[in-house]
């Protein structure tokens, strides 16, 4: 019998406001600046996100957003925070490098331990804690290295895992992290999304794992956000949505479409603050 959900856990989330959302480079698949980018209505879609979390009883705190960083919005690029220590992102395009020492600022001035990556990572989007391990995508964003440098930081275990579908760039849009408890850690993802290696690995570490359809994986269903229970997943991840019931966990759709044109859903927008053990 597959695993049943175990339980939600409060979260403290960071996210950030797309007043200055829209498409105006290309740096992923999804990205296409001949289109009309609605930034009102990504607000409004944003707000819905941030309101379920609230609504669901996590802590949601704010960065300001700045002019001229449209991606911002994807906060869970700008750093990975694990025992309350602040990895800064540190970004592979130039379009968004100001956005790591931002999210940085806004950690060190609150009174956070941060600490600035020397390797290229692009925070959450490659680095996602699972139980007591942390799995790191590499292949398009995040240096291998960054890996390195993160186990080092954090003194957990880091597996690297290689993406191989530049529509899946970022670990996040190709695996979605059900339950972070050391007991009964669980996972969805999408096996095309990984290398061969990468894929026996999964097989070995999550053998209970969802295995996400193509059309989840077209929907960027695996960019879900979880408690442990409630799982905010994208509207037309229609399978996702059936597997996580089947299992044990409440889907909650929320439609992220707008900001699904710069290659992001709810996990881009929302950064996990851990504190300490």
């Amino acid at each position: 019998m597959p695993p049943i959900a175990p339980g939600r856990t409060d979260r403290h989330y960071l996210m950030c406001e797309p007043v200055h959302y829209t498409v105006s480079y290309e740096i992923n698949p999804w990205m296409d600046k001949t289109k009309h980018t609605d930034a009102g209505l990504a607000v409004q879609q944003w707000r819905r996100l941030r309101d379920t979390y609230l609504d669901l009883g996590h802590t949601v705190e704010t960065i300001e957003p700045l002019e001229g960083l449209p991606d911002m919005v994807y906060a869970a690029n700008g750093a990975t925070v694990v025992d309350g220590v602040v990895y800064s992102a540190r970004f592979r395009y130039a379009e968004r490098a100001a956005e790591g020492p931002a999210y940085q600022k806004w950690f060190a001035d609150r009174g956070y331990v941060t600490h600035t990556a020397a390797e290229t990572n692009e925070g959450e989007g490659d680095l996602l804690v699972v139980g007591d391990l942390i799995l790191a995508g590499t292949g398009f964003r995040t240096d291998r290295m960054a890996h390195a440098e993160a186990q080092e930081l954090f003194g957990r275990p880091v597996v690297s895992l290689e993406l191989v579908s530049p529509h899946y760039y970022h670990l996040d849009t190709a695996l979605a992290v059900l339950s972070s408890t050391s007991q009964d850690p669980q996972i969805a993802y999408y096996p095309p999304a990984f290398s061969s290696g990468s894929r026996a690995v999964l097989e070995q570490l999550f053998p209970d794992a969802i295995h996400a359809t193509s059309d989840d994986a077209r929907a960027l269903g695996l960019n879900a956000v979880s408690d442990g229970y409630n799982v905010v997943v994208a509207p037309g991840a229609v399978d996702l949505a059936a597997a996580l019931t089947e299992r044990g966990y409440n889907p909650i759709p929320v439609d992220t479409s707008e900001l699904l044109k710069g290659g992001g859903g709810a996990k881009c927008c929302t950064l996990e603050i851990r504190a300490g053990r």
